[in-house]
């Protein structure tokens, strides 16, 4: 819809209601969003094709356009180049526009409208990214995980030794020697019978293990660290706490095979460790696993027997691999046995269910095409940053969820790079490992980043969940979190300086007094996650009493007052207080323009639009009456304009029934025109009933407006359908005569020219003149008349609508 300027009138001043026009974009603006309008207004079009009201919701309107038998003039030259950069402008502003890349600051119809339809779009990118993320995921992964959880770590041996329990390294040589080789090798049923594998092992009989397990250790130097001056007779040798630049890197034991020789990171394609005590390097001495469980004996009793394991021995690892074809799963296991400096050893284990194999079944293919799909999104999305960050430059930062646009994206591209290295990777590593089935399988690098992109998916479908508010804030019942958190985080920042201040302390003080004996305060970080745990109500007293008897209690009395009584409630007040200012400001404040008022107003304009159209159909049909046998063109069209009908729409309608091209419609040419109007007023008419039908039952199904609801809505006054009709249909005749005036001042210019031409002869003149007279008085007469009725007709109008506009 496009505003109306002024004509060059003296006599009427201010802005012209907006007609009932529609945009390429399918918008419609009212008069309260009117923005500037162009210089001069078009003629609207009335029965001649003329674009739907509600390009995007009406799918009817298209079918009653196609109906339509009066197609209009073809443009020029001139208008199609123009016409084409207008459609490119708008293909861009349709596909991309959003509130950054449209002006909306003074049209709040337009916010509401590019909001949902941002909305819409981001509803389909979330649903695809939801898809994609669970779609990588099962439940089989958990029972996968935790089967072989207890097969490995919670399994005892003869001697009741369980991996967790492993606390010396002759109870490391323990499990290794009967569970871990019990677990790896599955050689028999039940029953004693062979299962007929080969020299393949099958864990569960389901789960086939990949190549060969590896054994891998981390020594330190002797002498890397000194001893005291007094003990230096009685202690030889000092093998310090782990440091990657003082591993042993000499050749020890037997020299004779990789478990007896160093190697580097580089070697043997290892990958760090971070363990419970420190981090770990992938270099160290290890020794392959054979592929049948007597072999495997043999080797360990070998490493046994030659003391592999010394006081130089910092970490010990384990790893193997396995692949269950049932649910298309890859389990990689690391079981890790740390020795300190203080002695003993410390267990920990890490096992990874990743699937690494993606398309097999028809839902992964089903997978590869929600990939596809997102991977349009993000180029769609990126695309849209690009513009909105050439039209607001640096201030484009300054919005929280630009920002978390850009987060977003950058997530997407990196999960899509390491999508497309893990497959190439995968295919290459599988494919070496079928042609050396005895090597070991190092699945680790892999599985590790596989993790690492799960876990980058799931932060990335939270960011696209927290982003949805962004597209709803259009409701000021929605604006309630954001504002309240926005108004009260300088308060917030200043009570979290005094909040931390006091809760360090507390967390030194703690760790200070119960560090040695409490493992929850062991570490200063686990002092400040333990504080955090008993905010929320989960803590042991018991150990803090009997690690400190006196200032135990002490501590745990004082923290639970200030912090929890006092602190956090200070911290709750300011927030219900905020929250109850916001509320009371957003419910003081009149409604803006809502989702629902465009659905109505929708309803509104397009029932009207239907209406005019049929009356103008009417308006050619009683044309069609009004002759007698053949019908001239000239009388068609000066009976059609005396109605309000443009020149050229009508032209263009008689063009395309007059088949011989004669001026003259006859009767077959007459009766064509008449079934294909009837079939259009039939159409129009069964709409007009399914929009009027559509919109009663709306406002049957609309709840009953409650007292408070009345007073809000007292300060905007609506107007009725009948009333909006009649001034819509005045707007539409009043622009239809000062056309009409427009062609009879352009036929007199034309007569006046032909008057000067024929001065050469006198009688000829004089008749010319005498005619030229009448006809200009004639014309002068008419036009008067009908300025003084357009006239009275545009001043009743704008007094009208100014009327009708002044409460809103």
């Amino acid at each position: 819809m496009k505003c109306l300027n002024n004509r060059a009138d003296s006599h009427l001043t201010g802005q012209v209601e907006c007609e009932l026009d529609s945009r390429t974009n399918g918008a419609w603006v009212n008069q309260g969003f009117c923005s500037s309008p162009p210089p001069l207004p078009r003629v609207v079009s009335t029965i001649y094709n003329p674009q739907p009201l509600f390009q995007g919701s009406m799918d009817s309107m298209y079918k009653l356009d196609t109906l339509g038998p009066f197609p209009e003039e073809p443009p020029s030259a001139d208008q199609s180049l123009v016409k084409k950069q207008r459609s490119c402008c708008w293909f861009v502003k349709g596909l991309w526009g959003t509130t950054l890349t449209e002006n909306t600051s003074n049209n709040r119809e337009l916010f509401v409208r590019t909001t949902l339809r941002e909305l819409l779009v981001y509803l389909v990118f979330l649903v695809d990214i939801c898809l994609l993320t669970y779609g990588m995921t099962s439940s089989s992964t958990y029972y996968y995980t935790k089967a072989m959880t207890d097969l490995f770590v919670n399994t005892a041996s003869q001697s009741g030794v369980k991996f967790q329990s492993i606390s010396t390294m002759a109870d490391f040589w323990t499990y290794a020697q009967g569970p871990l080789l019990d677990g790896l090798y599955w050689t028999k049923w039940y029953n004693n019978q062979s299962m007929d594998n080969g020299d393949r092992s099958f864990i569960y009989y389901e789960n086939m293990l990949l190549g060969v397990p590896r054994m891998r250790q981390i020594k330190i130097l002797n002498n890397s660290c000194k001893v005291h001056n007094d003990f230096e007779d009685e202690i030889t040798g000092c093998f310090d706490v782990y440091n990657d630049k003082k591993e042993d890197d000499l050749s020890f034991g037997l020299i004779n095979g990789s478990a007896w020789t160093y190697h580097t990171e580089k070697e043997i394609k290892g990958s760090s460790h971070w363990g419970l005590l420190t981090t770990y390097s992938g270099s160290g001495y290890y020794q392959d696993l054979s592929r049948t469980k007597e072999e495997s004996a043999i080797k360990l009793k070998e490493l046994v027997d030659n003391l592999w394991l010394d006081r130089g021995t910092r970490v010990a690892f384990i790893d193997f691999s396995t692949y269950n074809a049932n649910i298309n799963m890859f389990c990689v296991i690391r079981l890790v046995v740390e020795f300190p400096a203080t002695g003993g050893a410390i267990s920990s284990y890490q096992i990874r269910t990743v699937r690494l194999i993606r398309y097999i079944t028809t839902w992964d293919y089903f997978i590869l095409g929600c990939e596809m799909v997102f991977c349009l999104f993000i180029l769609y999305y990126i695309v849209e940053e690009i513009l909105e960050l050439r039209i607001h430059k640096f201030s484009y930062f300054k919005s929280i969820w630009n920002i978390l646009d850009i987060i977003v994206i950058m997530l997407a591209i990196v999960a899509i790079v390491f999508n497309i290295f893990r497959t190439v990777k995968v295919d290459k590593l599988l494919g070496k490992l079928l042609e050396h089935p005895q090597i070991y399988a190092d699945f680790e690098f892999l599985a590790f980043w596989q993790t690492q992109y799960n876990n980058m998916n799931a932060v990335n479908l939270f960011f696209a969940w927290i982003k949805v508010f962004k597209y709803i804030s259009f409701n000021k019942t929605m604006t309630q979190l954001s504002s309240t958190l926005g108004r009260c985080a300088k308060d917030i920042l200043g009570f979290a300086i005094m909040f931390f201040i006091v809760f360090f302390a507390y967390a030194q003080l703690g760790y200070l007094l119960f560090g040695t004996e409490v493992e929850s305060f062991s570490t200063f970080v686990k002092c400040i996650f333990t504080q955090f745990r008993i905010i929320l109500g989960d803590f042991d007293y018991d150990a803090i009493d009997r690690a400190n008897r006196v200032l135990g209690p002490i501590y745990f009395v004082t923290y639970v007052f200030f912090v929890f009584f006092v602190l956090l409630n200070m911290f709750l007040a300011i927030i219900n207080d905020t929250y109850s200012e916001v509320k009371e400001e957003l419910s003081s404040q009149k409604d803006e323009l809502q989702f629902t008022d465009i659905i109505k107003q929708s309803y509104m304009k397009t029932f009207t639009k239907l209406k005019l159209k049929k009356e103008k159909i009417s308006d050619v049909q009683k044309a069609l009456r009004s002759g007698s046998g053949e019908i001239e063109f000239r009388d068609f069209r000066e009976t059609l304009k005396e109605m309000g009908h443009a020149d050229h729409e009508i032209s263009a309608a008689f063009s395309r029934f007059d088949r011989d091209g004669n001026q003259i419609l006859d009767e077959d040419e007459q009766e064509r025109m008449k079934i294909e109007l009837e079939e259009k007023r039939d159409a129009l008419s069964a709409e007009l009933n399914k929009l009027g039908m559509n919109y009663e039952k709306e406002l049957l199904e609309k709840p009953p407006v409650t007292s408070n609801e009345q007073k809000n809505q007292s300060s905007h006054t609506f107007v009725d359908r009948d009333q909006f009709l009649s001034l819509t249909k005045q707007v539409v005749q009043l622009e239809s005569s000062v056309d009409g005036i427009t062609s009879r001042i352009d036929l007199i210019m034309e007569k006046l020219g032909l008057q000067q031409k024929a001065k050469g002869n006198q009688t000829a003149g004089k008749l010319t003149v005498t005619n030229h007279d009448s006809d200009e008085t004639a014309s002068d007469g008419s036009i008067l008349v009908l300025v003084d009725r357009g006239l009275t007709s545009r001043r009743s109008t704008a007094r009208s609508n100014s009327t009708l506009d002044s409460p809103m």
